[in-house]
């Protein structure tokens, strides 16, 4: 069997300037690795003219003139976001953080070191480090994305080839382009979702879901007490 290959999940668009860093046939999470020197390379500086009161920004940050402000939220660098990409009130952009155009950056949600392409939704109340989210996937409310292990020991990935030991410390999911995540699940460390994968909601999931495969958790029976 071949091994796997970022372009398995991903394909990397053109309105993105940072292509000539993450090669298509490179391993996938290897892209996780290529976000810090993409934006150290260097990128222009861009922020809106028009900030709301209660928006922090800091550091090197590219922030295109149609990116949607909320009343607050946090903005590091170094950071590069993209057309159209609506930020809602709460949000926290911790650094190392590439946005494709027209994504949704949700209340209440952290971002760290992590790569979104175009059309990415993350709505609601989750964290997203140490990972990449392809074109048009979804994550539902709740969705966590754990990046660190609990021994904290190298994270290992499942692959068709076999285990694989990545190396890294720090390695959240990798979820392909155009699958969803359901509300309230965990992707635990070195998690990887295949194009059009979908994860349902309430499920901790640690391996790798082939493309266009369904994993959803089963709820135990409902149990009633009567109180007469």
């Amino acid at each position: 069997m071949r091994r796997v290959k970022a372009s398995d999940l991903f394909n990397f668009p053109e309105s993105i300037p940072f292509a000539d860093f993450f090669d298509p046939d490179a391993l996938p999470w290897q892209w996780i690795q290529q976000i810090k020197p993409a934006l150290a390379a260097g990128f222009e500086e861009r922020v809106p003219s028009q900030v709301p009161g209660g928006v922090s920004i800091k550091g090197k940050v590219f922030i295109h003139e149609s990116v949607e402000l909320p009343p607050f939220c946090s903005i590091e660098g170094p950071a590069w976001i993209g057309a159209g990409v609506q930020i809602r009130p709460g949000a926290y952009i911790r650094g190392n953080v590439i946005i494709g155009a027209d994504s949704v950056v949700g209340n209440s949600c952290e971002y760290k070191n992590c790569l979104l392409l175009e059309g990415v939704q993350t709505p609601h109340f989750s964290y997203i480090g140490d990972s990449v989210l392809g074109n048009r996937s979804h994550l539902g409310a709740g969705v966590i994305l754990s990046n660190l292990r609990l021994d904290q020991q190298p994270v290992k990935v499942k692959t068709d080839t076999g285990i694989v030991d990545t190396g890294m410390r720090k390695f959240g999911a990798l979820v392909g382009d155009e699958a969803e995540v359901g509300c309230n699940s965990v992707l635990n460390p070195g998690s990887i979702l295949g194009k059009r994968a979908l994860v349902g909601p309430l499920t901790p999931f640690v391996g790798t879901l082939g493309e266009g495969r369904m994993l959803l958790s089963k709820p135990k029976s409902n149990q009633i007490d009567r109180m007469d």
